[in-house]
C-alpha cells in the first residue's frame, strides 16, 4: 500500500557473522586468562611475558583495556613494595643517598635537553614537557602528575603515555641484550637500568634478567628517581603559577616499609623470601597487563614527531649514563 513502509527483511548472513564475533570473543577471553595464568608459573620470565602481551593484544584486541591498565598498576604497585622485604633498610638508605646526586643531575640535563629537542622538532609545548619529563623521572606515572599543571590536552597526554609506553616496551628487550653483550656486572646494570629506563616496571623486568643483585640496585635507584617527582611538579606549578598538587607515590613509602620490616625482623627471613618470590612472579604478571595495553589504537596516536623526541633523548640518555658508568664517572653502588 502507498505510503506503507515495506518491511525491512533481516540480511541472510548477519546472525553467523554476530556469532562468528561472538566466538572470537570468548576465544580471546579464555586465551588471555590463559595467558595470564601462565605468567605466574616460575619459569616464565618478564620479556616473554611483555611479547606475549603486545602480541596477543596487536593480534585479537585487549577484551578489557580498562581493567587490564588497573590491574597492572595496582599489581605494580603492590609487586615493588613485595621486593622490599628482599633488602635491608640499610641497603636502601646507602644506594638511595648514594644515587641522588647524579639522579637529580640525570633529571635536570634530562628536561633541559627534552626542551631543546621539542623546539627543534617543533614538539608543542605541553607534549614536549610531557615527553620529557616522562624520560627524566617516571614514565607514565611523572606524566599523569606533570598533565594537569602544563594543562595538556587528554591528546597530548594519550601521545605522550604512548611515546614512553613503546620505548618502555623496547627498553625491556633491548637493555639485557646490551648488558650481555658488554658483559655488565649486576651492580653496573642495574645502575644502568635504574638511572635510564622510564618505568618501574621496565626497570625491574630488565633487571631481573641480571639477578637479585642488579634487581636490588636498580629498584632502589629507581624509586630514589620517583620520589622527585613532588618536588618537579610543585616546582613546574609555581613558574606556571598553577594550583595543582602532586599525590606522594604511596608504593615508595611502602617500600622502604618492607625493607624497614624486614630488618627490624631478620628471623622470620624464609618468610621474607616466600614474599620477594612472589612479588617477582607478579612483576611478570604486570608486565604482560602491561603489554596488552599496547593495541593499534595506542600506535596510531604516537606522531613521528614527539617519537622522535623520544627515541632521541632517550638514546642520548641511555649512551650518556652508560658510558659515565663504564668509565667510572658514576661510581658502583
Amino acid at each position: 500500500m502507498p505510503g506503507v513502509d515495506a518491511p525491512v527483511v533481516p540480511r541472510r548472513g548477519r546472525p553467523r557473522e554476530n556469532r562468528a564475533v561472538i566466538r572470537r570473543e570468548a576465544f580471546a577471553t579464555r586465551l588471555f586468562f590463559l595467558l595470564a595464568a601462565a605468567c605466574l608459573l616460575p619459569w616464565v620470565g618478564p620479556a616473554p611475558a611483555l611479547a606475549a602481551g603486545v602480541l596477543f593484544s596487536l593480534l585479537l584486541g585487549n577484551p578489557a583495556p580498562a581493567r587490564t591498565a588497573t590491574w597492572s598498576k595496582t599489581l605494580l604497585q603492590l609487586s615493588v613494595v613485595g621486593l622490599g622485604f628482599g633488602l635491608s633498610l640499610d641497603t636502601v638508605v646507602r644506594a638511595g643517598v648514594r644515587s641522588a646526586g647524579y639522579t637529580v643531575v640525570g633529571i635536570a640535563l634530562t628536561l633541559a635537553l627534552g626542551a631543546l629537542l621539542g623546539r627543534l622538532l617543533g614538539t608543542s609545548g605541553p607534549l614536549s614537557t610531557l615527553v620529557s619529563f616522562g624520560t627524566a623521572i617516571c614514565g607514565g606515572s611523572a606524566i599523569a602528575a606533570m598533565a594537569p599543571v602544563v594543562k595538556a590536552k587528554s591528546e597530548d597526554v594519550a601521545v605522550s603515555l604512548a611515546t614512553v609506553f613503546t620505548l618502555n616496551a623496547t627498553a625491556l628487550l633491548l637493555f639485557p641484550a646490551v648488558g650481555h653483550l658488554l658483559r655488565l656486572d649486576p651492580g653496573a646494570f642495574g645502575l644502568w637500568a635504574g638511572l635510564a629506563i622510564h618505568d618501574t616496571s621496565s626497570v625491574v623486568g630488565a633487571a631481573s634478567a641480571f639477578g637479585p643483585h642488579a634487581l636490588s640496585v636498580a629498584t632502589t635507584v629507581k624509586l630514589t628517581r620517583a620520589l622527585w617527582i613532588m618536588p618537579c611538579v610543585l616546582g613546574a606549578a609555581y613558574f606556571v603559577r598553577s594550583s595543582e598538587r602532586p599525590k606522594f607515590p604511596l608504593f615508595v613509602a611502602g617500600f622502604v616499609a618492607a625493607a624497614a620490616i624486614r630488618t627490624a625482623l631478620p628471623s622470620f627471613a624464609p618468610a621474607w623470601n616466600v614474599l620477594v618470590a612472589v612479588a617477582r612472579q607478579s612483576l611478570v604478571l604486570t608486565l604482560f597487563l602491561i603489554g596488552t595495553g599496547l593495541t593499534r589504537e595506542v600506535l596510531k596516536r604516537v606522531g613521528v614527531r614527539p617519537l622522535a623526541q623520544g627515541v632521541a633523548l632517550w638514546f642520548v640518555v641511555s649512551a650518556a649514563t652508560l658510558a659515565a658508568i663504564l668509565t667510572g664517572l658514576i661510581p658502583p653502588l
